[in-house]
């Protein structure tokens, strides 16, 4: 079924020229900053509709019954690209429904490469952040770059150092800041002072690519606003 294409509302400090999602190069400058509440989204895996939620207008991503058994399910902001980057989203993830045992998760992939396969991402499993087992909760957030390293791989064989804990409340809007600089990435939540998360040798060389919304399976992920600062050289 075809998805209804999401018109953009932007606003751009300086105006400038987004390029097309394709990796495509852009005007130097030193700085933009770019608020965006809706744009346009290039799908992969998942089905994305406008929805009310909680009492506001919200973006909600679900995984596409047709999407093979990966990470790769997102909705890439179509003409918008980074490699340093700054975004400031609301957000909240929840199951399926009540028989699912997913933990709700929900996030931003970044660094996206042209043909959707390549694509790094921080996440969060909200219904883990007050189970009442320890371990559990210490797997509350979640780096991981596809295709080569999911989450599983990453735990295996380097337990606890792409994720951990965090405190949030599954039943109420998260505030999530997550900047990326060259080979780093930290994670702020809830208008929290230090990162919950410190990522510094991501997988992917650093380069210029798409942000996205990411939903994980067996999970309805909502966005409730979002905006991104972009570093340019």
């Amino acid at each position: 079924m075809q998805l209804p294409v999401l018109k953009a509302v932007a606003m751009i400090a300086t105006a400038f020229a987004l390029p097309a999602f394709a990796g495509q190069s852009t005007p130097s400058a030193s700085q933009q900053d770019l608020s965006v509440t809706s744009a346009p989204l290039i799908v992969s895996g998942v089905q994305a509709t406008r929805v009310r939620h909680f009492g506001a207008d919200a973006r909600l991503l679900t995984v596409s019954p047709l999407n093979p058994s990966d990470d790769a399910t997102f909705a890439a902001l179509k003409g918008i690209t980074a490699q340093d980057f700054v975004v400031e989203a609301v957000l909240k993830g929840v199951p399926i429904d009540n028989a699912s045992t997913a933990r709700g998760f929900v996030g931003i992939a970044f660094r996206i490469s042209n043909d959707l396969t390549r694509f790094e991402a921080i996440y969060v499993r909200p219904t883990n952040a007050r189970a009442d087992d320890q371990l559990r909760r210490n797997h509350t957030t979640q780096y991981i770059s596809h295709p080569e390293y999911p989450w599983e791989r990453l735990r295996d064989q380097h337990p606890g150092k792409y994720e951990s804990y965090v405190d949030l409340n599954a039943d109420r809007w998260t505030k999530m800041r997550l900047v990326v600089s060259g080979s780093s990435a930290q994670l702020y939540v809830n208008d929290a002072l230090q990162p919950a998360l410190i990522v510094n040798d991501l997988k992917l060389t650093p380069a210029s690519g798409g942000i996205g919304l990411w939903v994980g399976p067996g999970s309805r992920a909502y966005f409730k606003s979002l905006k991104i600062t972009v570093k340019r050289p």
